[in-house]
């Protein structure tokens, strides 16, 4: 009999596995695709030689990752690569906004009105971040804080809505940055705790940028599951699982998988029929003849591009889609340009671009003409480097990954309780009815990203029971 048995072989399954492994337990690993990786992934997507990452591809959250920077990833294969400029936001008018790794760079970029302002929002936070990112990031609030003090003035900073926060701008300049940092997450920017969720990204950019993984995501997806064979653990593809009979024998049962599939595998009925999936992305995959042609000088070094002409336009996006049901006229983008860090992705002088925007749950249309129409409004031409491109929408996103219902990238929706309190409102959200069966997708704290932390949670949930059977 196994210790334990992990279900989806996505970050955080393969960081739950490699927790458990390291404390000398048992563990196999079980992915229903022929691949590892979950939402870091690469393929080639469009032509060949381009090295494209079907979901996740800048990482902010990942190099900040107390569970990952605990592991010796660097020894099998990861290199984070990190481009000129974090990120930038530029305006129609050809200038940008940017987040640098810089506070007074990124100050800069908003104005002298507004420059002194973010300074005194972000400062205080920096020289304790290694602690709050800690403490942020290992909900459920039954751990103790190492900085309580630090971790509660964040939180009176954090939990109103980004809307409040942004009053303390006074130009257009940093409150469209600010409200684009919000929109990564789906949320609209007046729900609650949508300050906290700008703050973790400019925060996470200052403390240590926001990389790409050289080679693409899937070296992280690799890199840990090397690491986990050399601590005894076997990783098993092509298994796909029904219900827990399908599974070898073990004290206990790991799944990195929607609450819904979880429910249908552990015939757990309606006990996860209350858990929300936010709206849909629709995703373009290009290959380009050459960088794109970004009028702002600024996005042409920056690793990840905002989209949005102002803070009105991106909320408008953002509540067309989680309230309106309806696909935006003109979305808020997020794109991504790994080519600008590492020139491996792509043939020589050619590159990969990633883009989406966001639409409601299971939308079926085509938003392709709508993204490249709001994409020309800031890069005039992009259309005419495009080689090739792979387009996907919710349905074919929800069949990549089971785990993103609906086309949700984020397993669940960040709003309301349930940007802290998911999958259901518990102090021991790891845990379900049955004692030998934890859940540790993103639809547990501390939510959606590549960076491991609730598969490292749930992963002490499943040790302390291993430990009171022994």
């Amino acid at each position: 009999m196994l210790d334990a048995v992990v279900v989806g072989a996505g970050p955080n399954g393969l960081t739950a596995a490699v927790e458990l492994a390291r404390r000398g337990f048992s563990v196999a690993l079980f992915e229903a695709r022929d691949t590892i990786g979950g939402g870091a992934r690469t393929e080639e997507l469009t032509l060949p030689g381009f090295r494209h990452d079907p979901c996740s591809a800048a990482h902010p959250l990942g190099i900040n990752s107390p569970a990952f920077r605990a592991m010796p990833l660097d020894r099998y294969g990861l290199q984070w690569v990190h481009p000129e400029l974090p990120m930038a936001h530029p305006f129609p008018d050809g200038t940008a906004a940017v987040l640098s790794r810089s506070v007074a760079e990124t100050a800069a970029s908003f104005g002298p009105r507004d420059a002194g302002a973010y300074r005194r929002l972000v400062q205080p936070y920096l020289p304790k971040w290694d602690s709050l990112v800690r403490d942020f990031m290992s909900l459920p609030l039954t751990s103790l804080p190492r900085d309580p003090v630090t971790l509660a003035r964040f939180g009176l900073a954090g939990m109103p809505p980004s809307t409040w926060l942004m009053r303390r701008f006074r130009d257009e300049r940093a409150r469209t940055l600010f409200a684009g940092l919000v929109g990564h997450v789906m949320a609209p920017l007046g729900g609650f705790a949508t300050s906290a969720i700008g703050l973790v990204f400019a925060l996470s950019a200052h403390a240590r940028g926001w990389p790409l993984a050289r080679g693409g995501s899937q070296s992280i997806s690799d890199a840990l599951a090397a690491y986990l064979k050399d601590l005894g653990g076997a990783v098993h593809t092509d298994y796909e699982v029904k219900r827990l009979d399908d599974l070898p024998p073990a004290r206990a049962y790991v799944f990195d998988t929607s609450p819904t599939a979880l429910s249908r595998i552990a015939g757990f009925g309606s006990y996860y029929a209350g858990y929300r999936y936010g709206p849909g992305v629709f995703k373009v995959d290009y290959a380009l003849d050459g960088p794109v042609p970004w009028t702002a000088p600024e996005a042409r070094t920056a690793g990840t591009v905002q989209i949005g002409a102002d803070s009105a336009e991106i909320g408008t996006a953002l509540r067309a889609v989680s309230r309106e049901g309806r696909a935006p006229d003109r979305p808020f983008m997020i794109t991504v340009q790994p080519s600008v860090a590492d020139p491996s992705r792509a043939p020589e002088g050619k590159q990969v671009f990633w883009a989406y925007g966001h639409v409601p749950s299971g939308w079926t249309g085509d938003l392709t003409d709508v993204l490249e129409r709001q994409l020309e409004r800031f890069a005039p031409g992009f259309r005419d480097r495009v080689l090739a491109r792979a387009t996907a929408g919710p349905p074919e996103l929800a069949t990549r990954n089971a785990n993103y219902v609906g086309g949700d990238i984020g397993s669940g929706a960040v709003s309301g309780l349930q940007i802290l309190l998911r999958p259901k409102l518990s102090l021991f959200p790891y845990h379900t009815p049955h004692p030998a069966v934890f859940i540790c997708s993103s639809a547990t704290p501390p939510g959606p990203g590549v960076h491991g932390m609730s598969g490292h949670n749930a992963a002490k949930a499943v040790w302390r029971r291993l430990r009171e059977q022994r």
